[in-house]
């Protein structure tokens, strides 16, 4: 992958020192540590807000975690397409099928170490049922799923576990819908949350 915001030396310790102070002053607290794995897909629930990006963002220079994420392919258009891409962003084109899946997949084989964040709901709109994606790409890539949160009630979030894929998504997924209910956590929208 590119460089990054989180791996470009004098720049990730300005941004560090800048996401500790934010989430001081905001009252956030991190839960948790970085997993100790060096490839993995980091999912974050929920997803409600364009407000998760900053706070996400934070927690990975508080956790010392590297990331990419995925964004819709508008968010690169025009000048901001690099900044997004220096912050960590990987383009999803979400009108076509264009073996994003498969394109993951070939890139945690590749690399030595990688670690993908993707949204479970795939927007930040109310949706009835997760996108399979996140866990085709980890169980394709036969990397763990780091099952991360952020609660905007109590204003806490981190990583609290690594899940490893069993390959039988329906079982899969029901576990860790379950424990994702088990946290009863709030998005910055609660009535957005699935």
């Amino acid at each position: 992958m590119n460089r990054t915001v989180f791996n470009t030396p004098v720049v990730r310790h300005f941004f560090k020192w800048l996401s500790w102070i934010g989430l001081k002053l905001t009252g956030w607290k991190v839960e948790g540590q970085a997993p100790d794995a060096r490839k993995y897909v980091l999912i974050a629930v929920p997803h409600t807000s364009n407000w998760d990006f900053p706070v996400t963002l934070a927690m990975f220079f508080k956790l010392g975690i590297q990331a990419h994420w995925m964004g819709k392919a508008s968010l690169f258009k025009g000048p901001m397409g690099p900044i997004m891409k220096y912050l960590g962003g990987i383009p999803v084109d979400r009108s076509k099928s264009n073996g994003m899946v498969q394109q993951l997949v070939e890139e945690f084989n590749r690399c030595k170490e990688l670690i993908v964040t993707i949204p479970p709901e795939g927007t930040r709109k109310k949706v009835q049922q997760w996108k399979s994606g996140f866990y085709h790409v980890a169980s394709g890539a036969n990397v763990p799923i780091a099952l991360g949160f952020m609660d905007f009630k109590t204003k806490k979030g981190g990583i609290q576990k690594l899940f490893y894929p069993t390959g039988d998504y329906e079982a899969d997924l029901v576990t860790i819908q379950d424990f994702y209910r088990s946290l009863n956590v709030f998005g910055k929208r609660p009535t957005q949350t699935a």
